[in-house]
């Protein structure tokens, strides 16, 4: 039977509308670091590049060599600045600093994961390959919801997020600005993108 966890975590549920107080477990991904303009930049391109064949060739593996079979999971993103504004008001793009990634599964282990990396090596692709890691990330208490709309209407909706509900929830952020881009915006129209927007918090 092939996983899906989408639909088996409660951490990739979300609705437009609402702010939710989730516990988000500690999950491990497929990373790689960068900066700059996603619309632009050819270090983010390059990134997807290694990400994907990585986490394809992890899945192929996974279903021939452990009988284990599961969907590749959508493509998420870490954000952040130095300053917040970057992501609400200024929505300054130049100055963003991220880590693009791809969940896998908890039985793939470190070594299983080097020797998807040096398959993916030994067909020529990508250059960026060498920056792929494999890390768990532990997010713990976070703010949820879902946005649907192009990525640069978010502002509005992180604005109430970041100023509204997380202190009057009696939070403050803490950690870094998470996406989870659950369409593809190479076949959907912008106006019905849908993304869930995730704040890590800690009590006040």
């Amino acid at each position: 039977m092939k996983v899906d966890h989408k639909r088996e975590l409660d951490a990739y549920r979300a609705r437009a509308g609402e702010f939710r107080v989730i516990d988000v477990p500690a999950l491990q991904y497929v990373m790689v670091d960068g900066r700059g303009d996603p619309n632009t930049s050819q270090e983010y391109a390059d990134a997807l590049a290694a990400l994907y064949p990585v986490s394809y060739t992890l899945k192929f593996a996974s279903r021939k060599q452990l009988d284990r079979d599961y969907v590749v999971m959508p493509l998420e993103a870490l954000w952040w600045a130095e300053d917040m504004a970057s992501f609400t008001s200024a929505r300054d793009k130049s100055r963003w600093k991220w880590t693009a990634m791809i969940l896998a599964p908890d039985w793939i282990t470190g070594e299983f994961f080097d020797a998807a990396v040096a398959e993916v090596r030994r067909k020529g692709v990508p250059d960026t390959l060498d920056a792929v890691r494999l890390e768990t990330l532990c997010e713990g208490t976070c703010v949820q919801t879902l946005h649907v709309g192009a990525y640069d209407d978010e502002a509005a909706v992180l604005a109430v997020m970041h100023d509204e509900f997380i202190p009057g929830a009696g939070f403050a952020m803490t950690g870094r600005h998470h996406e989870i881009y659950l369409s593809d915006p190479r076949r959907v129209e912008p106006k019905k993108l849908r993304t869930i927007l995730r704040q890590p918090v800690r009590p006040v």
